[in-house]
């Protein structure tokens, strides 16, 4: 085999052994479909129980401790499943608007609504809520009582927890 021949079948051979296709067809392995499945679902009952109907106090935003109450107000967000809103306040401001999840990616992203536009003493929490809701890309949930808003694998943008 002449070596050109040689290069051409041994980068065939390496592209088709990293490539990893899907038989759709096969049914044989039962734990294949699950371990495919799963995730997607168990997720969407994350979101469906754990997520929404809760209203979720805001506690850390950008690594450092939110006071219970900004501006005489008490920071929060709160999803609502049946027509997949959301409402915050950063303590000064009422926020709102919609909340998108896509359940091939585990992702979530929030479309900004309405909003009060009220001028307050302390903006701080405010802005930095608007911020991480226009940044945020996914979430991470612990137990049933915290709540974080991520971006790709940094530090948690923003942390609540879910009042009683």
């Amino acid at each position: 085999m002449k070596p050109i021949h040689l290069s051409i079948f041994c980068a065939v051979l390496f592209i088709s052994a990293c490539s990893n296709p899907k038989d759709s067809t096969s049914t044989s392995d039962s734990t294949s479909s699950i371990a495919e499945t799963s995730p997607a679902t168990m997720m969407a009952a994350t979101i469906d129980s754990g997520i929404t109907g809760k209203k979720w106090k805001l506690v850390e935003l950008m690594g450092k401790p939110v006071a219970d109450s900004v501006n005489g107000k008490e920071p929060f967000i709160m999803f609502k499943k049946e027509d997949s809103s959301y409402t915050a306040s950063g303590g000064c401001n009422g926020l709102g608007g919609k909340f998108e999840w896509d359940e091939q990616t585990l992702r979530i992203r929030f479309k900004q609504g309405m909003s009060t536009m009220m001028a307050c003493p302390d903006m701080t929490v405010e802005d930095g809520l608007k911020k991480v809701l226009s940044d945020v890309d996914n979430f991470s949930l612990g137990g049933d009582s915290i709540l974080t808003l991520n971006k790709a694998r940094m530090a948690p943008l923003a942390k609540f927890r879910a009042e009683k």
